[in-house]
């Protein structure tokens, strides 16, 4: 059974910079890629940044340039680096396996103020 939590998230000012973390139990980790994932209320889950077990990263075109995914394997820990934030940034962020096959964590809230 994966459990995954993730933490770092806050209140930042527009351009400001947080970086969230995500602590996966279970020995699954290092299977698979792995993804950060943002919602907003009324709006689909989205993959924002992956990270695949070659280490390879993919961005969604809205954060390109300004978040870095990386992981620890021996830490069964996955970060997300976000910079120059937006408004728009603002969601609760999740990570799961980059398919998102695994029960979902709480979250952890971003709000990004202008």
């Amino acid at each position: 059974q994966v459990q995954l939590v993730e933490s770092g998230g806050g209140l930042v000012q527009s351009g400001g910079s947080l970086r969230l973390s995500c602590v996966v139990s279970g020995r699954e980790f290092g299977i698979y890629g792995m993804g950060w994932y943002r919602q907003v209320p009324g709006k689909e889950r989205e993959l924002v940044a992956r990270i695949r077990r070659s280490g390879a990263t993919n961005y969604a075109d809205s954060v390109k340039g300004r978040f870095t995914i990386s992981r620890d394997n021996a830490k069964k820990t996955v970060y997300l680096q976000m910079n120059s934030l937006k408004p728009e940034d603002t969601a609760v962020y999740y990570c799961n396996s980059d398919l998102g096959f695994w029960s979902w964590g709480q979250g952890t809230q971003v709000t990004v103020s202008s």
